[in-house]
């Protein structure tokens, strides 16, 4: 009898909240999300959606039908209402204030109807509250412009990139299968953003989640919803290994139908609590231009390697222990930057890890991957406010150094580490955080070596050589070579290998109207790793085809075609490494990466004429980074199309022998 008492006190409460002035927030104290009562959940709806008072937007329609694909309209109205239960004359009232509604919407937006945009999809339990029409226009309003996100669309799709993102954060090796199937979130959740599910769920279960969801007043909550979805079905997903993307894009796309009226309340709040696990200064930041339709921010979202954290929300966290909450998001800070500039200051939280290692000495670094794995446990073990299960990796702020920074992240997120996140601007965006107080909160700040305070101090490298110097450019030559009479051709070119520092060529890069190859695209990348000044910012590695060739490694080097043979790894743009294997033949560079899942069998990823290549560089202080640029000679310049990158350990010889080749080929030529 006490509980059924505690069970009606709540709606009494609301009731009583209903008469006076009261807000989304009173609401939610009142009923903590459950669903509200059949004839309070109108009233609510509104006072959630701040539409109370709001009047008839309607009168200002002159009931004139005219869009352009007025017919459309009208078609997809009758197609939806014919679905419903309604007699006759219900079903053409319900036609008649869809249309109307719609059509009002669209001219006082100055929009386009589209078929499949989820707009009817939202109508329709709207319509199920029976409040006059002007009242659910309104309903209907307020969700299209506090809930769906405006670039929830295949041409922007900043949605999309931050759902994958919370996948890649909460559960990296389920979000590496979708990514190693090209299964991307807009394949299946593009109805679940413009509906609010209300497309893929049934009626009685949307009910149910939007009492949840306008009662939290958070759009971003679709997001979590949406990501709860997928991890649910992880292994569902994961047994899919043999199937094709879009027979798993279709199946995820379709878990929303398996949802009851009853799992709502646990759906919902699971959703709730991976909000609390993940940080939330991203979304802050985000939020606007999500939510209103600018994409200021897009980029950084769409070329983001893992989650972005603020500086702010780093040093909040950070600076203090928390022990009321085993659930609030911890961080364990990582800085990756050079061992001189971390001795030159940082954050007292930080446990060093220098980037540099990975490439100079591998297994130091996995030495000292393990003890930044064991200080971080030990560090939660004792309360420390050092101590996090949530890793964020911190750079200098420079391309210069962050280049490395990402590797070092990619190669936590390919072992499918859980929880990465990136410092948005690195150290100097903490420097700048604390300004005229960075000598006291930087530990050991050293303001004669610190990058902020003396920018050029650290612009050398290891040798005393200005890095802006310093590029073992093996073919930046080479375009003044072919363009010379045949005679000269290889005078210049050995002269070039044997003294590359001497170059006047300049090098153009591609414009929007010169493209060449479809791996070519107009975005910057999120890292380019070349010792040069070259902007690269026009090329980025894509990956549009559906299938690729299939072949045995072993039969693969069998071939006498095959000169030379040397294992490496492939450097993706967003420092991802796949192993693979450098091949040359007479003619050609060719490359399979081997695919982890089947043992002895690549994918061939790369093959391009020798005669393509026109640029060779390696960085000076990691020798074994190899950059292959494609192109060709014009005028004085070079036109790059695009470019490879790998990491190989026997680089002298592979760059020999690629150029012993194209030397061949020259004098073949000749």
């Amino acid at each position: 009898m006490a509980n059924l008492d505690d069970d009606n006190n709540w709606v009494t409460e609301l009731e009583n909240a209903l008469l006076e002035e009261c807000s989304a927030t009173d609401i939610y104290c009142i009923c903590k999300g459950k669903p509200l009562p059949e004839s309070l959940r109108s009233e609510v709806w509104q006072i959630c959606l701040d539409v109370r008072d709001k009047g008839n937007q309607l009168d200002h329609f002159n009931e004139i039908f005219d869009l352009p694909n007025q017919t459309v309209l009208r078609e997809d109205c009758a197609s939806f209402v014919s679905k419903l239960g309604n007699d006759e004359d219900d079903k053409l009232s319900v036609v008649s204030d869809l249309e109307s509604i719609l059509t009002f919407y669209c001219k006082s937006r100055n929009l386009k109807y589209e078929r499949n945009n989820g707009w009817i999809d939202i109508l329709l339990p709207l319509l199920a509250l029976k409040v006059p029409r002007s009242t659910t226009y309104n309903l209907f309003e307020a969700i299209r412009d506090t809930y769906i996100p405006q670039s929830s669309n295949r041409r922007t799709g900043n949605a999309f990139h931050i759902l994958r993102l919370l996948l890649l954060y909460h559960d990296p090796e389920l979000c590496s299968f979708l990514d190693t199937k090209r299964v991307t979130p807009d394949m299946y959740c593009l109805m679940w953003f413009q509906s609010l599910f209300a497309a893929t769920c049934s009626l009685p279960v949307v009910i149910n989640m939007w009492d949840y969801y306008f009662q939290q007043s958070d759009p971003f909550f679709i997001f979590f919803l949406s990501l709860i979805m997928v991890v649910n079905a992880r292994e569902q997903i994961i047994s899919m290994k043999n199937e094709t993307r879009d027979v798993i894009a279709s199946s995820l796309s379709n878990m929303p139908c398996a949802l009851e009226a009853d799992d709502v309340g646990d759906f919902c709040s699971l959703a709730q609590y991976y909000a609390m696990k993940t940080p939330s200064s991203f979304r802050t930041d985000l939020m606007q231009a999500l939510y209103s339709g600018r994409g200021e921010d897009s980029a950084l979202v769409s070329q983001a390697l893992c989650l972005p954290i603020s500086v702010h929300e780093l040093v909040e966290n950070t600076g203090s222990i928390r022990s009321n909450s085993l659930d609030a998001v911890r961080f364990f800070l990582v800085d990756c930057r050079p061992v001189e500039q971390y001795n030159a200051g940082h954050l007292p939280t930080a446990f060093h890890l220098d980037c540099n290692l990975m490439l100079q000495e591998p297994s130091a670094f996995s030495t000292a991957v393990q003890g930044l794995l064991s200080a971080q446990k030990q560090a939660i073990a004792v309360n420390s406010s050092a101590g996090g299960e949530h890793l964020c990796f911190l750079g200098s702020g420079r391309n210069e150094e962050d280049q490395y920074t990402h590797m070092v992240v990619a190669s936590f997120l390919q072992k499918h580490t859980q929880y990465v996140s990136l410092l948005t601007g690195g150290y100097i965006a903490v420097h700048n955080y604390f300004g005229e107080n960075a000598g006291e909160c930087l530990q050991d700040h050293n303001p004669s070596a610190c990058i902020v305070c003396a920018p050029t101090v650290n612009s050398k490298d290891a040798d005393g050589n200005s890095k802006a110097v310093g590029s073992t450019d093996l073919f930046g030559k080479i375009s003044a070579a072919m363009k010379s009479k045949s005679a000269e051709v290889r005078g210049k070119l050995f002269e070039y290998i044997v003294n590359p520092n001497n170059s006047p060529v300049q090098e153009r890069h591609v414009s929007s109207t010169d493209k060449m190859g479809k791996r070519y695209r107009n975005v910057a990348p999120v890292f380019s790793i070349d010792d040069d000044q070259d902007n690269l910012a026009n090329i980025q590695e894509g990956d549009d085809e559906d299938t690729r060739e299939i072949v045995s490694i072993q039969s693969w080097l069998k071939n006498p075609d095959i000169i030379e043979h040397f294992p490496c790894q492939e450097v993706k743009l967003n420092g991802f490494m796949y192993k693979s294997h450098l091949i040359v033949t007479e003619c050609h560079l060719i490359v399979l990466r081997e695919i982890s899942e089947k043992k002895g069998i690549a994918e061939v990823i790369v093959r391009r004429p020798l005669s393509a290549i026109v640029k060779i560089t390696a960085k000076k202080r990691h020798p074994e980074l190899i950059t292959f640029k494609y192109g060709v000679p014009e005028g004085d310049s070079l036109l790059i199309s695009d470019m490879d990158r790998f990491l190989i350990p026997n680089a002298n010889k592979a760059t020999k022998v690629v150029s012993d080749q194209i030397l061949k080929q020259l004098k073949t030529k000749e």
